[in-house]
């Protein structure tokens, strides 16, 4: 399963999950762990959205995440669904993950009344204007990056002031033309979280940065609450708040279909 939002669904996981030593995993083995980790069956989250453009100021949305881990030979489901302010109200953005061939990702523009199918060269684009691309919210394929583990310091501090054993890794894309080729995550080895990101350009430069400034637990799974997306280049800032959230609600296929979509 591959997770997307590293900015809310790659940080999910259950609590007090024990992993084996670090040195007997290798980096594809830490990128697998990570991408199956426990997140529950399904999910609903509430949330906020804050874009702030380079003079600060800042625009804010209130949106509604919902999530179906996949089952029955079927990939994962998500569902993201704008319910403020009024512009942006009723935007639906739906992602059907599948195993052996490529994700299918829909937007559906109430104002137009139609969805659009959002194409593979599409992916690393922003998403409804934020810092955000289509594939950091819908996920991104395991295979489609090649993975080493770097060196770095051992351990990380946490926004709650403790230090964390963690892994560095760094993540390169096959594809010649991917707009971000690398990035460099930071792992909590207890959790499987990926608590922060490098992400590079095709110059190589640090274009921009992933960070989770706050935990908190839901339903008995550690659920990021916190999270910040920032654009070194354009000066800007995506943030993300969860203001509620539930697990293992018991959501069905219907709930994700190109119907539901179109149906606020």
């Amino acid at each position: 399963m591959h997770r997307g939002i590293w900015l809310v669904v790659a940080s999910l996981v259950l609590a007090g999950l024990v992993m084996p030593r670090a040195q007997t995993l290798t980096a594809d083995d830490v990128a697998r762990r990570v991408d199956a980790r426990d997140t529950g069956r399904d999910s609903r989250l509430e949330m906020t959205m804050r874009l702030f453009d380079r003079q600060g100021r800042v625009r804010e949305r209130a949106l509604v995440v919902q999530g179906m881990r996949g089952r029955d030979g079927q990939g994962d489901r998500m569902l993201v669904r704008f319910q403020a302010p009024a512009d942006i109200r009723d935007t639906g953005f739906l992602v059907w993950e599948h195993p052996s061939k490529d994700d299918e990702r829909f937007l559906y523009l109430p104002a137009l009344g139609r969805v659009r199918r959002i194409a593979g060269a599409e992916t690393q684009e922003s998403f409804v204007g934020s810092d955000l691309t289509y594939e950091d919210i819908g996920g991104r394929e395991l295979d489609q990056y090649t993975y080493a583990l770097i060196p770095g310091p051992p351990t990380w501090t946490g926004p709650d002031g403790q230090a964390h054993q963690v892994w560095r890794l760094e993540s390169r894309a096959t594809a010649a033309d991917a707009a971000y080729p690398r990035v460099v995550s930071t792992i909590r080895q207890d959790t499987l979280m990926v608590m922060g990101a490098e992400i590079y350009n095709r110059r190589n430069e640090r274009e921009k940065s992933y960070e989770v400034k706050a935990l908190r637990q839901f339903d008995g799974i550690w659920t990021a609450t916190e999270i910040s997306m920032v654009n070194h280049a354009q000066r800007t800032r995506t943030e993300l708040s969860v203001t509620a959230a539930r697990y293992n609600l018991g959501l069905t296929d219907a709930a994700f279909t190109r119907r539901a979509l179109e149906t606020p």
